[in-house]
């Protein structure tokens, strides 16, 4: 399912909200190394899980065919992409009306509001799709975002204890939240 892409301009930056395309596959499988070497907010350590080009095309073509998938980035006027952002729903019955959010964003590019509208720009669609739930993990250390996510109505569902063991050999805990979309019956 495709959007309407829409330009934005925050303070000093204007970028643009759109689905991704195959091209951007090269682009994509950098940045998303460097922001695995620049958070800890994410469930990889950096060089683990590499996707390369190959594979973005390859999970941009199948979101770009499914009803229940969307691939979005965030690209600066000059096409430097500097966010990207998936729901990913099932293909199983019992699963079809809920998705699964997840977003990147290049750590010089935090507080442009480039997260709450990727963000904005997928419950929308997720509405319109017809789609009940959204669904989303985050680290406890991570209070940003989650109070992000709650200005979004998501809620707590529950607490993953010591989910994750980071470089540094503490354990953290995952939070699970959801929104409810307004379609919800």
């Amino acid at each position: 399912m495709k959007i309407i892409p829409e330009h934005i301009r925050v303070r000093n930056l204007n970028y643009i909200i759109r689905c991704a395309e195959e091209t951007d596959a090269e682009q994509l499988a950098q940045i998303r190394l460097q922001i695995d070497r620049e958070t800890t907010f994410l469930d990889r350590e950096p060089g683990e899980g590499m996707l390369t080009p190959s594979d973005f095309k390859q999970l941009i073509r199948t979101d770009s065919e499914e009803p229940n998938r969307l691939f979005l980035l965030a690209e600066t006027e000059n096409g430097t992409i500097i966010a990207f952002s998936r729901c990913e729903g099932s293909n199983l019955q019992r699963l079809k009306h809920k998705v699964a959010f997840g977003i990147c964003v290049l750590k010089d590019y935090w507080g442009f509001k480039i997260g709450p509208k990727l963000l904005e720009t997928s419950i929308k669609w997720a509405s319109a799709n017809k789609l009940t739930k959204m669904t989303l993990s985050v680290i406890e250390t991570n209070e940003k975002a989650i109070n992000i996510y709650k200005r979004y109505n998501f809620e707590i569902e529950g607490i993953l204890k010591k989910d994750k063991r980071l470089e540094n050999g503490e354990y953290y805990s995952t939070i699970i939240m959801s929104r409810f979309l307004s379609d919800y019956k």
